[in-house]
């Protein structure tokens, strides 16, 4: 039931940590994989990784802020891979924290482009593509951020709740079609995004003091739940938020 044999998919944001993690493990469950970011020498990386298990890769250097570049981005995974079953919006983060009251307008809109208008754009462009070939899995890496309010990062929380309640809409709408839609929502993980988080006693401390397990998520972490969305082992799953966080939210 979690064998991906015959699929394909496609992994945003696939350069480096969750996406990273996440393309390698849909390989390792038999998929085709298709990756996407702005580093063309990472995604090349990557590509040699994933074909060493056997599997086929496709480079697409892809600017998800830029809703032509993800419409290229899936034209050239059907053409070149034949069409696709599995798309993992993961592409997004922060880089800054702010209070409001000395958040720039500039980093609001920064933020929620690159965290929920591409989520938008990809999820409908995937959709009306999935709903031609007869069904397909649409995963989005959305952030505990995004249930819970997270303390100077408002932009962040606003564009990951966008995304939890976007995706449980969208998966309603496309219910009866075969296309499922759900969201994973990551708790702490260490990645280059938050290297200067774990790099500091005090942010550490405070980080590590939330997370009953005590300790940071692995990009690794998060592979299973996105190899179960994307299998027919979750077929009568829609509409849902995994959360992956170590206890934070509990």
């Amino acid at each position: 039931m979690f064998s991906l044999d015959g699929k394909v998919a496609v992994v945003t944001g696939a350069s480096r940590g969750i996406g990273r993690a996440a393309a390698l493990g849909l390989a390792e469950a038999g998929a085709d994989v298709a990756v996407a970011a702005r580093s063309e020498e990472d995604l090349e990386t990557l590509a040699k990784e994933i074909d060493s298990l056997g599997r086929k890769s496709l480079v697409v250097p892809t600017d998800v802020t830029e809703r032509d570049a993800i419409q290229a981005l899936m034209d050239r995974v059907v053409d070149e891979l034949g069409g696709f079953d599995v798309l993992v919006n993961n592409a997004g983060g922060t880089r800054f924290m702010s209070p409001v009251v000395g958040l720039r307008p500039e980093g609001w809109t920064k933020t929620i482009r690159l965290n929920l208008d591409s989520v938008f754009h990809a999820t409908q462009i995937a959709a009306q593509k999935m709903l031609d070939s007869g069904g397909g899995s649409i995963i989005q890496i959305a952030s505990v951020a995004g249930i819970i309010g997270s303390q100077s990062l408002s932009y962040y929380s606003a564009a990951k709740g966008g995304v939890l309640l976007f995706s449980q809409a969208v998966a309603k709408e496309l219910a009866g079609s075969g296309v499922r839609v759900n969201s994973i929502a990551p708790g702490w993980v260490a990645t280059d995004l938050n290297a200067n988080l774990r790099e500091d006693e005090g942010s550490e401390r405070f980080i590590l003091d939330m997370i009953p397990m005590g300790r940071w998520g692995r990009p690794e972490d998060i592979v299973g739940a996105v190899v179960f969305l994307a299998s027919d082992a979750s077929s009568f799953v829609t509409g849902t938020t995994l959360v992956v966080d170590g206890g934070q939210t509990a």
